[in-house]
């Protein structure tokens, strides 16, 4: 597994950490609970419940290990303290692409992208933008070909 720090905003590290406390101290208690009614029901080969038990187990527990990963690796970044004018992880950023098209999304990490209004700063489109200013333009690569967009605003919130 990589080290390498990878940015996130104080409230999507919060936001991981609190989801973190709630599989740890609420969700995995009751599937233990429920795994260890279904065991006595009897046999396990056919029983649902005990399967179903353990498949969501297995689940919680692939996502509680994936959390740990990215919040020992998080290098946490205050979005509340940025300014400037060039865009940098945290920036509001308003686009247009030469259709006339009008983007406006945050720039943050791949965990709290939705691909809308949050882009993830290592999308084509994040690392496009990323060190740009008003005015500036940026190529990004898309699956249908090369788009160009001018940057029409960079704020911080």
């Amino acid at each position: 597994m990589d080290s390498q720090k990878r940015p996130i905003s104080r409230a999507g590290f919060d936001a991981l950490a609190a989801e973190l406390k709630q599989l740890k101290e609420i969700e995995m208690p009751a599937i233990h609970k429920a795994v260890a009614a279904a065991r006595e029901l009897g046999d396990l080969s056919e029983n649902a419940e005990y399967s179903s038990a353990r498949e969501k187990q297995r689940h919680v527990n692939k996502r509680m290990n994936f959390i740990e990963s990215v919040i020992s690796n998080a290098e946490i970044i205050d979005t509340a303290n940025l300014s400037g004018d060039r865009i940098i992880f945290g920036a509001y950023v308003v686009a247009e692409d030469e259709d006339g098209k009008k983007i406006e999304c945050q720039i943050l990490s791949d965990i709290e992208a939705d691909g809308k209004s949050v882009i993830s700063c290592t999308s084509p489109f994040g690392r496009a933008l990323i060190g740009k200013c008003v005015g500036d333009s940026c190529t990004v690569k898309t699956p249908s070909g090369d788009k160009e967009y001018d940057i029409l605003s960079v704020e911080f919130k």
